[in-house]
């Protein structure tokens, strides 16, 4: 499918929640001890790592595309999927979750910066 001229629009769940709002500067320390606090959280939080990236995909390899990677990165990979996965989850599976999560955190930014830069010919 093409693109349109409007460009890539949002799903709906990212643009209700994406409403951010900026702090008052008096409030930024608080605001501060908030981010350690969430960092901290996040850092000691290793099984949810696990429950996002290592559950099984909804499609199969076959049903996708080839994409060439680095040596170094497919022998990193293995050794994840091996490891933390405990060979019940394949390379691919841990990819689709990567991909996933990426798109879902970061998916109002891509779009943005692809709206930016696509300029439509009509």
């Amino acid at each position: 499918d093409g693109i349109k001229k409007e460009g890539l629009q949002l799903p709906p769940e990212l643009t209700e929640g994406s409403q951010k709002e900026v702090p008052n500067p008096k409030e930024l320390p608080s605001a501060k001890l908030e981010i350690k606090e969430k960092t901290r959280v996040k850092k000691t939080s290793e099984p949810d790592y696990e429950s996002i990236f290592f559950k099984r995909p909804d499609t199969n390899a076959r049903d996708g595309k080839t994409v060439y990677i680095r040596p170094d990165f497919h022998e990193k990979l293995s050794r994840i999927v091996q490891v933390i996965g405990e060979d019940k989850i394949t390379i691919y599976a841990y990819l689709d979750n990567l991909l996933n999560y990426h798109f879902q955190e970061f998916g109002e930014q891509i779009t943005k910066s692809f709206n930016d830069k696509y300029k439509p010919i009509l």
